[in-house]
């Protein structure tokens, strides 16, 4: 294939630069219980503001409605992963939520978690770099136009509240060794050995 061929969109400069922050992020999150809370925190405030400013520059693309994308990230991942990184933060994944619309008819407030919203984030990227890395163009570009659709209208949001969050914990006095722990669903669920073979491989791989 020469150069001239090649898609003007899914290969342009923006788009692979988004590729590498993705799964640098999604790289991260997998890794997260490799990671002392503090040092894991650290890396996700870095690399949120830098996955938000690469996607807003992606470019505005059409979408071909009668495709239809795989899903990869499964309910099973999503609760694994999400479980992983409410096991590291433990006590402090809860943070007010402000921006809910629900918010005015509440008389208690709302809550939100660390946790939930880096595994929405995980679920939208990975889906997105698993279809760009079949190489097939038309798929390239509509899971391009998907994770860009997404992040307007659902992770965009959850991306800039969590950072809130983290702000607050990067820079606080907090022990985060002298906490309580949810349990680590390895040990309580039996079902958790249920994940897919790229995770597994993944945890086999960091030698757990």
């Amino acid at each position: 294939m020469t150069d001239e061929s090649l898609n003007p969109i899914v290969y342009s400069k923006d788009v692979i630069e988004f590729v590498t922050v993705a799964n640098e992020y999604c790289n991260m999150v997998e890794q997260a219980s490799s990671l002392p809370a503090r040092d894991f925190l650290d890396k996700v405030q870095k690399i949120l503001p830098l996955l938000y400013l690469k996607t807003t520059v992606l470019p505005e693309i059409q979408s071909e409605e009668e495709l239809g994308l795989e899903k990869f990230v499964n309910e099973v991942d999503y609760n694994f992963l999400q479980q992983k990184i409410m096991n590291l933060l433990g006590g402090h994944d809860d943070f007010q939520e402000v921006f809910d619309p629900g918010m005015q008819f509440s008389e208690a407030p709302l809550t939100e978690s660390i946790s939930e919203c880096l595994a929405d984030i995980y679920q939208d990227l990975k889906d997105f770099l698993m279809s760009y890395r079949t190489g097939e163009e038309v798929l390239m570009q509509e899971a391009l136009w998907t994770c860009l659709d997404n992040f307007k209208n659902f992770w965009g949001q959850r991306l800039v509240n969590s950072l809130r969050a983290i702000h607050m914990l990067v820079y606080s006095d907090l022990d985060f060794e002298d906490q309580v722990n949810f349990s680590n669903p390895d040990e309580d669920d039996p079902d958790a050995n249920t994940k897919p073979d790229w995770l597994n491989q993944l945890f086999r791989n960091q030698g757990e």
